[in-house]
């Protein structure tokens, strides 16, 4: 066996099995490690600044408004929520229907959903974006794009 003058353990900054130690301070102790400031991410899609408003654009929401954020499809739907809609879903590998059209007054929006419900039925559906093609609607759309001034069509 060879002398090896770097021991594992020996050298400063890496750990006992020989690995950098690159989350700590080499050679100190957890409870000696400075204090870190952990930022809780954003659930809006945007880094607010001072009152709110995104950073780079303050004072861009009007009262009763969305967030001014970046444009999703959830954040246009929840702009014309209670609007009339038809919702055209694709789905892959099914038998008996591959496209299929939904008709409904638009209820919420997420990320990964749309709850619709057809006000002649009274049926509500809760559908996947991954399946949605496209959507009309018979009237204008409520719109506000993330860089305007606030002011919704």
């Amino acid at each position: 066996m060879m002398n090896n003058p770097y021991k594992i353990g020996s050298m400063p900054g890496v750990n006992p099995y020989g690995f950098p130690m690159y989350g700590q301070m080499a050679g100190q102790m957890p409870a000696q490690m400075p204090a870190q400031t952990q930022v809780p991410p954003s659930s809006g899609g945007f880094i607010a600044g001072p009152g709110g408003s995104p950073a780079g654009a303050p004072g861009l929401n009007a009262a009763g408004q969305l967030p001014i954020e970046q444009s999703f499809i959830e954040n246009i739907l929840r702009l014309n929520l209670g609007k009339m809609a038809t919702l055209y879903m694709t789905y892959e590998n099914n038998r008996e229907w591959n496209a299929k059209i939904f008709k409904g007054r638009i209820e919420a929006a997420g990320r990964d959903h749309i709850i619709i419900s057809d006000p002649m039925t009274g049926m509500r559906y809760l559908l996947l974006m991954v399946n949605l093609d496209y959507i009309t609607f018979d009237e204008e759309l409520n719109y506000a794009y993330p860089y305007a001034t606030g002011v919704s069509r």
